[in-house]
């Protein structure tokens, strides 16, 4: 993978087709104890409510119980901002796997408690990012 860290994203370019980055990619989370609570085709959405056309892309909400737990005991209103979105998408026929920067998300609350949570959350999206590429 060509690994980037944006303002507020993790990944990049996989060297793999759309289809087996969606495959990898859940895999990956799955083996990080995330589960993917919701999956949005925007691709097929786009095309069904406006007849717009675009390359395929879909977003991955997943969520690690665990860690989801603890954050929402120190913060109730948390939920507002999860789960941790992940997506796949093509772009002039390249592939890239994306995930939110869960410091970058949940700096917005300002409750120091949740810095913990946040780094381990990196932490494990880092993983599920390489081992798409692995």
């Amino acid at each position: 993978m060509n690994y980037t860290t944006e303002r507020y994203g993790l990944g990049g370019k996989v060297a793999l087709t759309y289809g087996e980055a969606v495959e990898k990619t859940k895999e990956a989370l799955k083996a990080e104890g995330f589960g993917v609570l919701c999956e949005i085709d925007v691709q097929a959405t786009l095309k069904a409510k406006l007849g717009v056309d675009r390359s395929p892309y879909v977003i991955l909400g997943a969520c690690n119980p665990t860690l989801a737990h603890q954050a929402l005991e120190a913060e109730p209103d948390l939920g507002l901002l999860l789960p941790c979105n992940v997506v796949v998408y093509e772009d002039h026929g390249q592939v890239f796997v994306k995930a939110i920067e869960p410091g970058q998300m949940l700096s917005v609350v300002g409750n120091p408690a949740l810095d913990p949570v946040a780094k381990l959350v990196r932490e494990k999206l880092e993983r599920v990012l390489s081992g798409i590429a692995g």
